[in-house]
């Protein structure tokens, strides 16, 4: 029987409420070999590291000392969203995270594109944070070896600079390029050995923010926070203009919450795993945040982080006037971001392996190694895209489109509870559900997403726009012919 056009577009997956979530393989043939605590690391090391190690430089002179106030909101609306994750994660257990619940609930046309915002949130997510790592091994490299990375070897060929895009011809940033290369290495090993090795790594980078927060506050000066709003308006951030607009930059450091339930098809019970994991996850790295914005605004006048490489280190330098401390921190980030670098292309490749499971794009993105159990081409592809961009793109372009397609996942996810709790009625499986109804809290999440969204900067809104005009051209043309579920109707 033929489909109508909205059928098609519209056409959902059916939730197996049915399997068993033990160990061994799952149904998609992935190994479950992540418990609790290894879940909880990945999203805790996709997350701290990004949003305080890099982004306080670009969120700092939005907002001034309010900064504080930006990562309160992002932490407030991500914990709105965690709940939403949460639920969903407890029903539909599987790789995929937005992608996997969208296509249960909204339909297959909202799902493809909920992947595309996924895809364009972790690639560019992979490239900004190996970008960063960049300054942070120079620092290291500065202070332990008394050598630096050559200018040419470590900025990029396309820049932001003082009147526009700039191009730099001959220059190539070959740090990132390098630590994307170690995590494919890491990857293709598979998924058990890189949670272990993420969540050794995660800890390290826990201690190393420890470090900082106590001798940070060793230099605490109050007055650097006032005024606390931004005043200066020539850039249009002042008062909580400049906040909404650097929550809008830091937003996207949650992307962890989003990484955990991308491991659904890899986890020992996931239908208790993957919540905890969740809201475990978001607890930490909200104290976290939180703690590292107020000792670094504290250490440090809020006009110095603005084109500051390596910030977190150079305040400890300048506070306790020795080189060793920096060092230290330097090396715990260069790290702590490889960690952060290693999940979000694991995010990426498992976002890619189910949307290929469904038959929207090419089958060789599902293709598993018999030993190693890991999509082989699917992660070579990836590391080779998020390692061109990272090696040739000024990070400052990249920040807010990784927060515009996280924000858009996270609404589609708030959305998604609702239509879920209709379609399963009194069918519905007993298990974690969203506090006060189905209504409140995703429409408060969606309310949240849209109001950090409103400020972010004209041009990502334009390039977001051509990225889901590719996206609708790749559906009608080849993803909705081609889709397993549009064959069975058939």
């Amino acid at each position: 029987m033929s489909q109508t056009l909205v059928q098609k577009l519209c056409r959902t997956k059916p939730i197996d409420t049915t399997v068993e979530y033990g160990e061994g393989l799952s149904s998609s043939g992935l190994s479950r070999s992540i418990g609790l605590f290894s879940l909880t690391m990945i999203g805790v090391g996709a997350t701290i590291g990004t949003g305080i190690f890099f982004t306080m430089v670009e969120a700092v002179p939005k907002a001034g000392p309010s900064v504080v106030l930006s990562f309160l909101i992002a932490a407030i609306t991500a914990g709105l969203t965690a709940l939403c994750y949460a639920e969903l994660s407890f029903r539909i257990p599987a790789s995929g995270s937005s992608y996997s619940f969208a296509y249960a609930t909204v339909g297959e046309f909202l799902a493809f594109i909920m992947a595309a915002c996924l895809l364009l949130e972790y690639g560019l997510a992979g490239s900004a944070v190996a970008i960063g790592w960049s300054s942070y091994l120079n620092n290291f490299l500065e202070n332990a070896f008394g050598w630096h990375i050559p200018e040419m070897l470590r900025t990029p060929m396309i820049v932001s600079g003082p009147h526009g895009m700039e191009f730099h011809a001959g220059h190539i940033n070959l740090p990132p390029i390098f630590l994307i290369c170690m995590c494919g290495f890491l990857l293709l090993r598979g998924a058990k050995e890189s949670a272990l090795m993420n969540a050794i790594m995660v800890i390290i980078k826990l201690a190393i923010l420890v470090f900082f927060i106590v001798i940070a506050f060793s230099g605490f000066n109050a007055d650097n926070f006032f005024p606390f709003f931004n005043a200066d308006n020539s850039k249009g951030f002042a008062g909580m203009t400049g906040v909404t607009a650097a929550a809008g930059t830091v937003f996207f450091s949650f992307i962890g919450l989003d990484t955990v339930a991308t491991a659904g098809d890899e986890v020992k019970n996931p239908t208790r795993n993957v919540p905890r994991g969740i809201l475990g996850a978001l607890l930490i790295v909200t104290v976290f945040y939180l703690l590292v914005a107020v000792a670094a605004l504290g250490a440090q006048q809020a006009k110095l982080f603005e084109g500051q490489e390596a910030g977190l280190a150079v305040i400890l330098q300048n506070v306790t006037g020795k080189t060793w401390p920096a060092l230290v921190l330097s090396a715990g980030a260069v790290i702590s971001v490889f960690s952060v670098t290693l999940v979000t292309i694991y995010g990426q490749t498992r976002i890619l392996f189910a949307v290929s499971r469904d038959g929207l794009i090419p089958k060789s993105f599902q293709k598993i190694h018999p030993r190693t159990l890991v999509p082989v081409s699917n992660t070579i592809i990836v590391c080779l895209v998020v390692a061109v961009v990272a090696g040739s793109v000024d990070a400052t372009y990249l920040w807010d489109m990784v927060s515009i397609g996280t924000l858009t996942a996270f609404m589609v996810v708030s959305i998604a509870v609702p239509v879920l709790r209709h379609k399963q009625g009194a069918n519905r499986i007993e298990g974690f559900s969203v506090p006060f109804g189905p209504y409140v809290i995703p429409g408060l999440s969606v309310l949240a997403c849209l109001y950090i969204m409103r400020d972010l900067p004209h041009t990502t809104f334009v390039v977001f726009s051509v990225w889901m005009a590719v996206t609708v051209a790749i559906y009608f043309l080849y993803s909705m012919r081609h889709s397993h579920l549009g064959k069975k109707a058939r």
